[in-house]
């Protein structure tokens, strides 16, 4: 049972929760399944960085979208890679920032020598006190080595760090379960429009000390 003087963690939100058990349900059609299941089959390993850099996005992925310790991670830097790799763009840039993929190559080699010059150490090797202090400083700006070139720090941290990761983190079904969301509405889309309705192949949020009621209600949503 919760205890009702924490509130609820952001992977219990909706108990017994699984997206995917939509996957031969009338709330997704065969796009939606072929959509899914080449995400799913992304593997973890990088195409467009090297490994060093491929290290270095995981270190920083597992700063800005922490992962419980009581599931498989969702591979982040794996969804990041895959974008890059097959030159999935935004459409726009910043004055003053590279390309996407060469803005993320420069910003790893440019945040890299920053925590070499201010701990002897690559970005992977800091502790992870270290490491948020050196994305802090990024964020705001606070990062000039040479190495950034005409790009400022915290564009990349905004543009691309934050952007990215966060995008990839929940385009993943993973993520969509512990949100509560279904996935692609098609092809059945929303019926109840309003304020907090809920239609029946929705998840159902806990309430803190009612987690039971939710818990019956998403074993069944499809």
């Amino acid at each position: 049972m919760h205890d009702r003087t924490r509130p609820l963690r952001f992977d219990d939100r909706y108990p017994g929760y699984d997206v995917l058990a939509k996957w031969n349900s009338p709330s997704w059609n065969d796009k939606t399944r072929e959509v899914i299941a080449k995400r799913l089959a992304i593997p973890n390993e990088p195409k467009f960085f090297t490994a060093d850099e491929f290290a270095t996005v995981m270190s920083i992925a597992a700063r800005i979208v922490p992962q419980p310790a009581s599931r498989a991670d969702i591979p982040v830097a794996a969804l990041v890679d895959h974008k890059l790799h097959h030159g999935v763009a935004d459409g726009y840039r910043l004055a003053g920032m590279p390309r996407q993929g060469d803005a993320w190559r420069q910003g790893l080699k440019a945040l890299n020598e920053e925590a070499h010059r201010a701990f002897g150490k690559k970005f992977v090797g800091l502790s992870e006190a270290d490491q948020d202090q050196l994305l802090r400083r990024a964020q705001r700006g606070e990062l000039t080595a040479p190495e950034w070139g005409s790009m400022r720090s915290n564009d990349f941290f905004k543009r691309r760090l934050l952007h990215d990761i966060v995008l990839a983190y929940y385009g993943h079904p993973t993520a969509w379960s512990e949100i509560g969301w279904g996935g692609p509405a098609a092809p059945r889309g929303y019926v109840r429009l309003g304020f907090d309705d809920r239609d029946p192949w929705e998840a159902a949020e806990a309430k803190p000390g009612d987690e039971g009621e939710a818990l019956r209600i998403n074993r069944h949503v499809r």
